[in-house]
């Protein structure tokens, strides 16, 4: 006869941080290749390989905006052989679709935020508006109706766009696109008067007068555009939010296996030829702890699904 001792003898026993890994790594990406979450992991996963002995590699399980990858990653074995690769979109996704095959609290232990990067306001030169308080004040003029692009419904860009627009009760409405290069090929052409998208695209058009930035939405100056001030300092500090991409594994991960995982992957993140890059792409590294990084998924959870509610945000 069986007794619990011996059952539990017989199972087998949980992965550990010892001899880990012990075969490949999939890096997990719930999107299609070439955006920026697979460029990140794929530079993730030349210096993990490098420092852990071991081939990590990526997986792009793309669709109905991460919630498929999202979902298969939540039903992976929590071993340490499945990392996801999500941005702020993990949380964001439960309050903006109807059903999401997952829950980002309970299916998923956060093991770093790994870099992050703030949204620039940009518009086209011909608006008579040379800061954020006096395209506010043409917004206010009512004489006429503005729009503001973003790369898609439901990217913190557009979401950003949204607090904007609820934060000051402006009659502004929003376009979505399907890239923030789009978002900013319309502003350039003066379809979208505004835009509310990520760094890159938007940098080059900035430097060069095409498009005219008002504000970046980070808590400081991005070193990207130095001369552009931060919401706060251009008169409207509660409109603030970045984009981010973190690293999750299946939660009941055993914790010493996100130890090693949140050390190394801080420590990729961290070396100068990987930082360079990085920046390259508008992000800032960061590195968070496994518990700070849980501690953002709540916050901006909550933060984000109250303006989905407010806006009446839903995904097509």
């Amino acid at each position: 006869m069986l007794t619990a001792a011996s059952v539990a003898a017989a199972l087998p026993s949980p992965a550990s941080a010892q001899g880990y890994p012990a075969r490949p790594v999939r890096l997990l990406v719930p999107y299609a290749p070439a955006g920026p979450a697979d460029i990140l992991a794929r530079l993730a996963a030349q210096k993990l390989s490098e420092q852990l002995g071991s081939q990590f590699y990526v997986d792009n399980i793309g669709g109905a905006g991460g919630n498929i990858g999202m979902g298969q990653g939540a039903r992976a074995m929590a071993d340490g052989y499945t990392v996801l690769v999500v941005p702020p979109n993990i949380v964001i996704n439960p309050a903006m679709y109807d059903k999401v095959p997952y829950d980002p609290y309970k299916d998923f232990d956060p093991v770093t935020v790994a870099v992050s990067s703030p949204t620039v306001v940009t518009i086209h030169p011909s608006l008579a508006a040379r800061n954020l308080s006096e395209l506010v004040t043409l917004i206010r003029s009512g004489g006429t109706k503005y729009s503001f692009a973003s790369p898609g419904t439901g990217t913190p860009p557009h979401l950003i766009g949204e607090l904007f627009r609820l934060s000051l009760g402006l009659d502004l409405v929003h376009v979505p696109f399907n890239s923030a290069g789009q978002a900013v090929a319309s502003t350039l052409a003066g379809h979208t008067p505004i835009a509310f998208t990520s760094l890159p695209p938007a940098v080059p058009q900035i430097q060069e007068g095409k498009l005219r930035a008002l504000a970046v939405t980070s808590k400081m100056r991005s070193p990207a555009l130095s001369e552009v001030p931060d919401t706060a300092e251009a008169g409207y500090p509660e409109i603030q939010g970045e984009g981010w991409f973190a690293f999750v594994v299946p939660a009941r991960t055993p914790k010493e296996i996100v130890t090693l995982l949140n050390r190394e992957i801080n420590r990729a993140m961290a070396q100068p030829d990987i930082k360079e890059k990085v920046v390259a792409l508008g992000f800032t590294v960061v590195g968070t702890t496994p518990e700070d990084s849980a501690t953002l998924f709540r916050s901006e959870g909550a933060r984000w699904s109250k303006v989905i509610r407010e806006a009446g945000i839903k995904a097509s």
